[in-house]
C-alpha cells in the first residue's frame, strides 16, 4: 500500500519557491538583518554587563588607591574608567608640570575628559543606530512581500477565471508569511534597541560621576561631595479630640 505524502504543499519553503526570485531576496535581506539584530544586541549586552561590573568595584580599587593614579593602574587597559582616568591624568601632569598654572590645567583636564566622555559614548553606541534601521524598515520589508503575494494571487485568479482555493492559498499564504517574519524581525530589534539604550544612560550617568570625582580629586585634592538625602520631615501629631 503506498505511503500517503504529508508533506505540506503550503509551508514557508513552497511559498518562497513559489515567490520566485523576489520573495527569496526579501527574505534573505530579512535573515540578514536579523542576524545582524542578534548579534548587535548580545555583544553589546556583554559589554555593558562587564562595564556595570566594573563600576561596582571602582570605589575599591580607585577611590581605595593611596593615589588616583595607582587606582587607575588596577582596572583593565581597555576599561573605559581607565581611559577617563589616565586621560585626565595625562592633561593635568602635561600642564601642570610644564609650569602651566592650575586655572589653565583645570580647563585642560575638563576638555580631556569630555573628549574621552565622547568617543566612550559613540563605542557604546555602536550598531544601536541598525537595531532602530531594521525595527524601522523590517515591517516594511515584510509589507513588500505581502504585497507581491497578494499580487500573485489576483493575477492568478486573473489567469484561472475563477477564485479556486488552489490558485490562491498559495500567494497567500505567502503573503501572511512574509508579513510575519518581518514582525519576527522587527520587534526583537525595537525592544533590543529600546533596552540596550536604556543601560547605555545609565552607564554614562555613572561615568559622568566619575569624571567628576577624578575632576575634582586632580584639581581641588578631594572628590566632589555627594548631596546628602535630607529626610522628609515628620507629620506633626494630631490635635487632641476637643473634650466635651
Amino acid at each position: 500500500m503506498a505511503e500517503v505524502s504529508t508533506e505540506n504543499p503550503y509551508g514557508i519553503i513552497p511559498a518562497l519557491i513559489q515567490g520566485g526570485i523576489v520573495a527569496q531576496s526579501l527574505f534573505v535581506i530579512m535573515i540578514i538583518m536579523s542576524a545582524g539584530s542578534w548579534y548587535i544586541m548580545f555583544t553589546r549586552w556583554f559589554e555593558q554587563r562587564k562595564l556595570f561590573a566594573e563600576s561596582r568595584t571602582i570605589e575599591k580599587k580607585v577611590w581605595g588607591a593611596p593615589a588616583l593614579k595607582d587606582g587607575a593602574s588596577k582596572l583593565d587597559k581597555d576599561s573605559a574608567y581607565r581611559q577617563l582616568a589616565d586621560d585626565a591624568i595625562y592633561s593635568f601632569e602635561k600642564h601642570v608640570g610644564a609650569g602651566g598654572a592650575r586655572e589653565e590645567a583645570d580647563e585642560w583636564v575638563q576638555l580631556a575628559l569630555n573628549r574621552s566622555s565622547g568617543l566612550i559614548s559613540a563605542r557604546l553606541n555602536r550598531g544601536l543606530p541598525f537595531l532602530g534601521s531594521v525595527g524601522a524598515v523590517a515591517p516594511f520589508v515584510g509589507l513588500l512581500g505581502t504585497v507581491i503575494g497578494i499580487y500573485r494571487a489576483l493575477v492568478n485568479i486573473g489567469a484561472a477565471g475563477q477564485a479556486s482555493i488552489d490558485k490562491v492559498a498559495g500567494p497567500v499564504g505567502e503573503a501572511l508569511i512574509m508579513t510575519a517574519i518581518g514582525l519576527a524581525v522587527a520587534i526583537p530589534a525595537v525592544m533590543g534597541y529600546n533596552y540596550l539604550a536604556g543601560r547605555n544612560k545609565d552607564l554614562l550617568q555613572r561615568f559622568n560621576l566619575f569624571s567628576a570625582d577624578v575632576h575634582g580629586y586632580l584639581i581641588a585634592g578631594t572628590r566632589v561631595s555627594r548631596p546628602s538625602v535630607v529626610a522628609a520631615p515628620a507629620k506633626a501629631a494630631a490635635p487632641a479630640a476637643a473634650k466635651k
